[in-house]
């Protein structure tokens, strides 16, 4: 049947704008995304299709461009418009950080990274430089690979947060294992880095790793 013929409450498009979009499963929000079905399924059959061929909606919105168009119903215009929407809700959540006194509210910071970084299949560290308020100035990926002593150099860190006058620093990095245990490699890091940037008066609020279970704070767990 139809989307059309369904009944008008249980439509998607009229229930999000009636209920919000929290309201919708995860079929039915694609399924706005993807406007139209295919000959025998309508948008809400297909989207409920696809996310069980991938077996996520996180696959779905981390495959590559040749994965995504393999399957049903999408070709390269849906991915381009997939991955414009993702890279509008990354810059939204950045921008909401340069507005608002960010460290006020850690889940903010905790939301951006995961953002930023849990669909990624190898390391990224990442540096957020904020001013005397704790407003978001500038992210910068700085290392990517395996994250460890010999890569990771607190130079680096102390040099950017120099360029953009930052009055405290957040760290971050994503453990694709999904494992969010600290390594002894990602304390001894943030303890190089935090002295580096003493020493200049710059204080480190936190180090994040995120991974697809969720995220560790070194700050609640008292390591910082």
């Amino acid at each position: 049947m139809k989307i059309m013929e369904w009944p008008q409450d249980e439509r998607p498009r009229e229930r999000l704008l009636r209920q919000g979009p929290q309201s919708l499963s995860d079929a039915e929000l694609l399924a706005i995304f993807l406007r139209t079905g295919t000959q025998g399924l309508n948008a809400v059959d297909l989207a409920r299709h696809l996310l069980g061929e991938f077996g996520s909606l996180r696959a779905l919105l981390e495959a590559d461009l040749k994965s995504f168009t393999s399957h049903l119903g999408l070709g390269s215009a849906k991915y381009c418009q997939l991955q414009a929407c993702l890279e509008l809700s990354k810059r939204y959540l950045q921008e909401n950080l340069q507005h608002s006194q960010s460290f006020s509210n850690p889940n903010d910071v905790k939301l951006y990274l995961k953002s930023l970084l849990s669909h990624h299949k190898r390391e990224q560290f990442v540096a957020l430089f904020l001013n005397n308020q704790h407003q978001l100035l500038a992210s910068e990926t700085l290392f990517q690979g395996t994250i460890n002593s010999s890569e990771v150099h607190p130079r680096v860190v102390v040099e950017k947060a120099l360029t953009y006058h930052a009055a405290a620093v957040i760290l971050a990095h994503n453990h694709p294992s999904g494992s969010l245990e600290p390594s002894p490699s990602d304390r001894h890091i943030t303890d190089k880095i935090q002295e580096a940037l003493g020493l200049l008066d710059i204080r480190t609020l936190d180090h994040i790793i995120v991974a697809q279970g969720g995220s560790y704070s070194f700050a609640e767990h008292g390591l910082l």
